[in-house]
C-alpha cells in the first residue's frame, strides 16, 4: 500500500493535480494569503537562519518568509511536483531573494543532518505515504532545539466549502472515491490524534495542535475556475468532454451560493495549527 500510495501521489502531483495548481497559483495565493501571514509569523517566533518548506508548491510561502529573514537567512523549498517547482523557481529568479527550490520527494531526500532552524508547511505534509517515515526524515534534518511549524486542514464536515463541489457532483460524477482520513490527500492529518502519534513516532517533542480557522477570500469571477480545476472534482472533469464538463459546473456551481457575497467568494479554512520541537539527537539512523 506504501509504495503504490506514494507512485499515485507523485503521479497526480507531477501530472493534472501540479498543473492545475500551477494555472491557479494567483487565486490559490490569494486565497490562502491569511494563512501564510500567519504561518509566516509562526516561523519567525523565534531567531532562524536556515529554514525548509515542505511542500512549497510554486513558492508563495517560501518567498514570504524569505522576505522577512532578509539576508543572510537561507531558505530552502522542497516539493514532489516538477511542474510546480519550475513555476517557484522563476518567482525566486524573478524575486532577486537567496531562494533555493528542490524537486524532491521530503518522505526520503537525504535532507543536510541538523542543519535546519525550522521546518514548516501550509497544507503540504497531508500526503505523505508513510508520514512517520516522512516525518523521521524531516527531524534528521533539523537541529537539535529545532522546530516544525505546519497547518493542515481539519475534518471534511468542518469544511463545508471545501467538499461542496464533491457533495453537489455525487450524482454526475459517482466515482468519486470518498475521502479517507487515514489515507495521504487533503484530509489526511484531519484526526489531531493521529497527527501526535504520527509525531510522536518521528521523534518529536513539544507537540501541540491547536484548531482555528483563517477567513479566505477570492474573486466571486474566479470561482467557475476553482471548480473546474481544483480538488477531486477540478481533477476529474479532466476526463471529461468539453459539453459534459460545462454541464457539470452548471450543475454545481448553485452549492457555492452560501459561499458568495456580492463580487467575492469567502469561506472559513478550518485548520489544524501544529508546531513540534526536535529535543533528540539530530543523526539519520
Amino acid at each position: 500500500m506504501t509504495a503504490t500510495s506514494r507512485q499515485q501521489q507523485q503521479q497526480l502531483w507531477n501530472g493534472v493535480g501540479g498543473e492545475a495548481w500551477v494555472q491557479s497559483q494567483a487565486l490559490l495565493d490569494q486565497m490562502f494569503r491569511p494563512i501564510e501571514q500567519r504561518l509566516t509569523e509562526h516561523v519567525l517566533a523565534e531567531p532562524a537562519r536556515e529554514v525548509l518548506d515542505v511542500g512549497c508548491g510554486t513558492g508563495a510561502t517560501t518567498l514570504a518568509v524569505a522576505e522577512r529573514l532578509g539576508e543572510p537567512a537561507r531558505c530552502v523549498g522542497v516539493d514532489v511536483s516538477g511542474p510546480m517547482v519550475q513555476a517557484a523557481q522563476a518567482r525566486a529568479a524573478q524575486s532577486g531573494m537567496n531562494v533555493e527550490f528542490i524537486h524532491a520527494d521530503a518522505q526520503t531526500h537525504p535532507f543536510e543532518d541538523g542543519l535546519r532552524d525550522v521546518i514548516f508547511s501550509r497544507f503540504g505534509v497531508m500526503f505523505f505515504a508513510d508520514p512517520v517515515t516522512a516525518f523521521s526524515n524531516l527531524r534528521h534534518g533539523v537541529k537539535i532545539g529545532g522546530r516544525l511549524h505546519f497547518v493542515c486542514w481539519r475534518r471534511p464536515e468542518d469544511n463545508p466549502f471545501m467538499t461542496a463541489a464533491e457533495r453537489a457532483a455525487v450524482s454526475w460524477l459517482p466515482e468519486l472515491p470518498p475521502r479517507d482520513p487515514t489515507m495521504p490527500g487533503q484530509f489526511g492529518l484531519s484526526q489531531p490524534e493521529r497527527i501526535r502519534a504520527i509525531l510522536g513516532a518521528s521523534g518529536w517533542s513539544d507537540i501541540s495542535i491547536q484548531a482555528d480557522d483563517a477567513s479566505c477570500v477570492f474573486p466571486e469571477t474566479e470561482l467557475t475556475h476553482y471548480l473546474a480545476r481544483m480538488g477531486p472534482v477540478g481533477r476529474a472533469l479532466q476526463t471529461v468532454g468539453t459539453a459534459r464538463r460545462e454541464q457539470i459546473i452548471d450543475a454545481i456551481r448553485p452549492a457555492f451560493s452560501p459561499f458568495v457575497d456580492g463580487a467575492l467568494v469567502r469561506f472559513t479554512a478550518a485548520c489544524w495549527w501544529v508546531s513540534a520541537r526536535n529535543d533528540g539527537e539530530s543523526w539519520r539512523s
